[in-house]
């Protein structure tokens, strides 16, 4: 099972690989639904898809332990 690290406090969350798919499925959903029924010009498209694709692929690596720093970003206070 991937585990999920956290460097503040050294705990391991397993993360379901059932719960993997059903995010990215998901995900991939409501993109389709994004890009097919609401009209924007195709570069707007563009970048949300890169934007989206780029979080996803974050969040992938940090299930997987390949990414550990993410959880160390914080925005605001």
């Amino acid at each position: 099972m991937p585990l999920l690290f956290t460097s503040l406090a050294l705990a391991v969350v397993e993360v379901p690989l059932l719960h993997i798919l059903l995010t990215l499925v998901v995900v991939g959903v409501l993109l389709w639904l994004i890009n097919r029924f609401i009209p924007m010009q195709s570069t707007i498209k563009s970048i949300l898809n890169a934007v989206v694709v780029i979080v996803v692929v974050l969040w992938l690596l940090q299930v997987f332990g390949l990414f550990n720093s993410l959880s160390t970003i914080h925005v605001g206070h």
